[in-house]
């Protein structure tokens, strides 16, 4: 029988038997998974990523491109390899760079980067492959554009795709129906006043970006990132203008912030974001456990947006999404699923919940040490007398009914005030669902909750 440390140094049992790792931040420890793109197919997650080779690099050496899964971003599984013998590069190749992928009409295509040169792409008909590349050559070749034809970034709106490209400076291009040939000359896309890695103070304009650009979109904003820095747009094609970055001083526990990189902290961070169930997160790369810069592993963070659509500092710890202990008061805004609620901005960057329904609730999956746990507790707020009833349930919407209270609530010159419920019997690791049903009154807040006896 493989023990556990067997399991997890070696990843040739890995490609012969792919495995599940029960992991936070990293998401899969120890393994050079970096360069992440999360996509949501089907109600999974999966990450596309480039993959670092030993421990020992001691420079980039990335030989494929892996595909792994989660049903929760807790959970991951190694699915499946794109090597470079399957693309146009035709042989082994250690410069396997920056990955995504993106589907139409129930095919999915993979763009990888052959380094820092040009970009191509393979198709398959599920998530993780089989791959094919049609094309034969790449699709991004390098005299294409002034920069380099690289870090590709796909964006879809619309029915229509969109690749974003380059280092310094970013290109954007439509592409056809087929997503391997473009449908126009890429344009470049206008930043304003931006800063990046090797230009925080402004002082370094050849390089006032960096690689790896991302692009999503919030509400009625575009978000065109590279690592952590951020701009904002009303259009797609920009311009944009520079807001700032996701990761402060401030974002880091304890044991988290070093080592980093030669440029300090905030270089380096590659990643994507996505949403799923109504909750925003940012998955990027991270070398504080491993102290390799060329060994990298990837992070997830949760997002919130502020009131006037600029990115709240990320939080940078072990914990990671969609996990959660009974020995600390959770986040409402940390939900892993929701429906009937809005993020409210508070005071020193914290958030909570609003209902924005008469029935809404909060699923919080992966809740450890609650066995001897018989009360939780929830920290509400009202505006005028209002009555709810509150239930938990185990699972689903409509699974076991753990409680169910009918709660009076007034308004606490605006303060949030405590409701317990009792009697409760949960397992060593919960999956609750909050139900709340207004019977009168004024929407209901909530900050924070904690499962206790």
């Amino acid at each position: 029988m493989y023990s556990i440390k067997i399991i997890f140094s070696s990843i040739a049992f890995a490609f012969a038997f792919p495995f599940l790792l029960m992991s936070q931040n990293p998401i899969v420890p120890n393994q050079g998974l970096n360069d992440p793109h999360v996509h949501i197919f089907k109600d999974t997650a999966y990450v596309y990523a480039s993959h670092d080779k030993s421990i020992d690099n001691k420079r980039f050496i990335m030989e494929d491109w892996w595909v792994w899964s989660s049903p929760d971003l807790v959970n991951w599984t190694y699915q499946n390899t794109l090597k470079p013998e399957q693309t146009y590069i035709g042989k082994p190749f250690e410069g396997c760079w920056a990955t995504d992928v993106a589907s139409r009409n129930g095919k999915y295509y993979w763009y990888f980067s052959e380094k820092n040169r040009q970009a191509g792409v393979v198709v398959g008909n599920t998530p993780t492959g089989p791959w094919k590349d049609l094309l034969g050559k790449p699709l991004l070749s390098e005299e294409l554009t002034p920069t380099d034809e690289y870090d590709m970034v796909l964006f879809e709106e619309d029915g229509e795709h969109y690749i974003i490209f380059g280092v310094w400076d970013y290109y954007i291009a439509k592409l056809n129906d087929d997503m391997i040939s473009l449908a126009e000359s890429p344009k470049k896309i206008e930043i304003l006043n931006p800063r990046g890695p090797y230009n925080q103070d402004g002082l370094n304009p050849e390089r006032p970006t960096d690689d790896k650009p991302f692009v999503h979109k919030y509400k009625d904003k575009y978000y065109l990132s590279w690592g952590c820095f951020y701009a904002m747009s009303d259009y797609l094609y920009g311009p944009y203008k520079y807001k700032g970055t996701v990761i402060t001083q401030e974002s880091f526990a304890e044991g988290y912030d070093a080592p980093t990189w030669p440029n300090g902290f905030l270089q380096g961070r590659h990643g994507s974001f996505f949403e799923w169930h109504n909750q925003w997160y940012y998955a990027y790369c991270d070398i504080s456990q491993t102290g390799n810069r060329w060994f990298r592993d990837t992070f997830i963070s949760y997002v919130h947006y502020r009131e006037n659509g600029e990115m709240n500092p990320i939080r940078i710890d072990g914990i990671g999404v969609g996990n959660y202990t009974a020995d600390l008061p959770i986040e409402a805004e940390d939900y892993f699923k929701s429906e009937g609620f809005d993020k409210n901005e508070l005071e020193n960057n914290d958030f909570s919940v609003l209902s924005n329904s008469s029935k809404a609730y909060l699923n919080f999956p992966n809740i450890k040490k609650t066995a001897e746990a018989n009360k939780i507790s929830f920290s509400l707020r009202v505006q005028s007398k209002s009555v709810y009833d509150i239930e938990v349930r185990s699972n689903a919407l409509d699974g076991e009914l753990l409680v169910k209270s009918r709660v009076k609530l007034l308004p606490n010159n605006n303060q949030f005030s405590r409701v317990t419920l009792h009697s409760l019997s949960f397992k060593e690791q919960a999956n609750i669902y909050v139900l709340f049903s207004k019977e009168n009154g004024s929407a209901i807040e909530i900050d924070t909750f904690k499962i206790h006896n």
